[in-house]
């Protein structure tokens, strides 16, 4: 890993603020000695009651292989010690088991498109570690049909989506993650 990379990569997680020794311990022990080519920081927040949850979720690009870490924090319970944890993971996904990579653009005033002003991007990255299954009962054409037609459904990768908007984390993050999710879709192709 270069220094620059390093540099920029503490920088990102630092700009979070949250647990970063923790967090950058974590996701460089993954990596080991392989050169980051490319990573993504996503610093997600979410609000429950009067409790803030915080989630941060890193993606490296490796020559080989797609480093995902996800660090979570487990606030304590109202009448239990004041103690907070942490839980951080690791998965090392290698390149060539990457199925899909789809990288989803929302542009406001689509008329008037504008490459350097994209509002969102998803990015959302398939590997078969993960697939949701959506049932329905199966129907028939006829309005009057009471047989038992069985289920319908479709099954769905669902391994990883990471979503940005220029409102919630910037422009500059939703241009990070549009250039990483095409240099993924390019070496995974």
């Amino acid at each position: 890993m270069s220094s620059t990379t390093r540099e920029a990569l503490r920088a990102d997680v630092e700009t979070c603020g949250y647990f970063p020794d923790l967090v950058l311990d974590a996701i460089l022990v993954a990596v080991a000695d392989e050169e980051v080519v490319d990573f993504v920081v996503h610093h997600e927040p979410t609000f429950n009651h009067d409790q803030i949850h915080r989630h941060v979720t890193i993606l490296v690009l490796t020559p080989t292989r797609l480093v995902v870490g996800h660090t979570d924090d487990h606030p304590a319970e109202p009448g239990e010690p004041a103690q907070n944890q942490a839980a951080t993971s690791t998965e090392s996904v290698p390149l060539r088991a990457i199925d899909t990579v789809t990288v989803t653009r929302v542009v406001s005033d689509p008329a008037r498109y504008d490459r350097e002003h994209v509002a969102e991007t998803w990015l959302t990255i398939n590997w078969g570690a993960l697939r949701r299954l959506d049932l329905e009962p199966a129907g028939c054409a006829d309005p009057e049909c009471e047989a038992d037609h069985g289920y319908t459904g479709t099954l769905v990768g669902d391994d990883l989506v990471v979503r940005m908007s220029v409102a919630a984390d910037g422009q500059q993050h939703v241009d990070r993650l549009l250039a990483f999710g095409t240099r993924l879709q390019r070496v995974t192709a």
